[in-house]
Formats: structure tokens, sequence, C-alpha cells
């Protein structure tokens, strides 16, 4: 008979404390905000949190008149979550990393901070120490910050949300067959040229029929990505689906059964143009395609985005500029 009373103490307990954080939160953060962005954002992999990173900038404002007080611990994790959704609304499991810090006993080292009014406090994080992209997909991240610490989260802030693209792995959406010069039988490999000379390796291999050098500065990825219908399927697929829909792609293109003005052999070609910045730039050229009694002539231009040192060619336009 004595149990029911204690349950509703414990229950009453559990409810206050609830109620208690929560008004905690309203009365000291209701004017500090959360805000997150992507630094030096690049194109994103599953896998590795070193080789290729996931970091994220994230500001903490105070908006109000007072001043603003919270505890940062030295490691941010007892300080912030990151969380992420699948477009099914599956959420992604945190890493070993961080279940095992929290799990642990340890002393978290923090420090106060002081922010007046209209200050800002930033610092960047990498979202892959918290959660685990094993699959490529669209997530939609976001950030939750207690400014009490990890132990005492009833009271947080949520940040903004963003969406994060995290692509197949470069091995998995490459050809399962390995490209090799046909008179060395030497692996072909991607070599840190300039913008004009990938366009012009490119279009000479396409003039000479040789489709494992014609392919090795296409992104294949981004272009196939370019069909809204396919785009929407690649994203949504397994890494071995990805791997397939290039392929086929690839065939596609070799067949000429898609996408003619990329695969169209000119009889000659010339380079008018090129601009580029660190990461992305555009080559202007003027094709001539041979006919039986007619010669036509159209300006391409060709888009190309670097990576790793590598510059590819990731889009095109065609503009027909008549014939001779």
């Amino acid at each position: 008979m004595k149990r029911f009373p204690l349950l509703t103490i414990a229950l009453f307990v559990l409810i206050a404390q609830s109620l208690f954080g929560q008004t905690l939160q309203d009365q000291n953060y209701k004017d500090a905000s959360v805000s997150i962005k992507f630094y030096d954002r690049t194109m994103y992999y599953p896998g590795s949190s070193a080789d290729n990173p996931i970091f994220v900038h994230v500001t903490i404002r105070n908006n109000g008149k007072e001043t603003l007080r919270f505890k940062l611990a030295d490691d941010r994790m007892f300080s912030s979550d990151f969380s992420a959704f699948t477009v099914k609304n599956t959420q992604l499991e945190l890493s070993e990393d961080i279940i095992r810090k929290r799990t642990t006993n340890q002393v978290v080292y923090f420090r106060e901070i002081s922010l007046e009014t209209g200050e800002e406090l930033s610092f960047i994080e990498n979202a892959k120490d918290y959660l685990n992209f094993t699959e490529p997909s669209i997530y939609y991240l976001e950030m939750t910050f207690y400014p009490e610490l990890y132990k005492s989260k009833y009271i947080s802030l949520k940040s903004n949300r963003l969406t994060l693209e995290v692509r197949p792995s470069p091995s998995a959406a490459s050809s399962t067959l390995i490209p090799v010069k046909a008179e060395t039988a030497e692996m072909l490999k991607a070599e840190p040229i300039s913008p004009d000379q990938v366009v012009g390796q490119t279009i000479v291999a396409r003039q000479k029929s040789l489709w494992d050098q014609y392919f090795l500065y296409l992104d294949l990825e981004e272009m196939l990505k370019k069909d809204p219908l396919k785009k929407r399927k690649y994203i949504t697929s397994s890494a071995e689906e990805c791997e397939k829909m290039i392929l086929q792609f690839k065939n596609d293109l070799m067949s000429e059964r898609y996408d003619n003005d990329i695969v169209a052999v000119p009889e000659k070609f010339e380079i008018m143009k090129t601009t580029y910045s660190q990461t992305e730039g555009k080559v202007v050229v003027i094709e001539w395609f041979k006919y039986k009694n007619y010669r036509e002539k159209k300006e391409y231009t060709y888009y190309v985005r670097q990576r790793d040192g590598i510059w590819r060619i990731y889009a095109y336009d065609v503009n027909n500029l008549g014939t001779e």
C-alpha cells in the first residue's frame, strides 16, 4: 500500500525537474540564439571523419538586453549535439567516440562565458565526430547547444536546420572497369592539369574514340544529376545502385542514346577563353562538325570544378553559330 504514495512523489519530482529546467531555459536563455552554417563547404562523402570532415560553423548570439552567461566545455562534445535525419525521417546514430566519452567517468573542463548585448561567440565542429554518415543521402542537419553542459541537457537551445548532401564515395561512383592506356597497358590516372588542358584532352580523346580517356575528366555524377528525375532517384539510392546508375549513364553516352551534344565528334576545335578561380572555372571552345554538304559551327562552354587538385567537367552549354 505504501508504494503508491512513493510512486506519486517520484512522478511529481520528475515533472517538477522538467518544468524547472524549462523555466530556467525560458528565463535565462530566451534571448540567446544558436545558428549553424557549413564552413569551407565542399563535397561530402561517407566514411572517415579525418579524411572528409563536415565542418560546421556554430554561432551563439546574445539578442537580449541583459548579459548572457553560459558554460562552454573545452571538449565541445559536452556542450553540443548534432542530429541528422534522412528524407524518410530516420535519425542517424551517434558516433562511437561521443558515446564512449559520455559514458566514461571523467572530469569535464569548461569556461564561463559572458556575452553582452549583440555579442557573438563562434567555433567550428566536425559533424562526423558526432554522427555516423555511412550512406549517401540527403540529410537534414541541426545542432543542440547545452548552456549548462550535457549533464544538464534539459536546458538546451536548438539551431536552424541545414540540408546536407552526402554523395557516394568516388570509388563507388566510378566505373567497375579500370581505364587503361591502350598502347602501354598503363593504368590511367587523372593529372593536376589546367582547365583548358582538361577540356582539350577530353575533346581529343573523343575524336580518337578513346572512351576511357574521354571519361577521365568528366564528373559523371554531376552530369547525370542534371536530369531532375535521375537526381531524385540517385540521391535516395544505395551506393551499389548509384554505381549501377553511373555505369548505365556511361553506356548511354557511348551508344549516343543520351545527350548527343557532349559526345558529338568535332572535326576540329579551338579554345577561345579560359577563366577560373581556385575551385570553379569555365572554358569556351569553338567546335566545327563536318557533314556531307556543309560544316556546322558551335560554341561550347565547359564548366569545371577542382577537387583535390584535379579539374573535372561537370556541366556544359552549347550555342549554335550557324553553318559554313
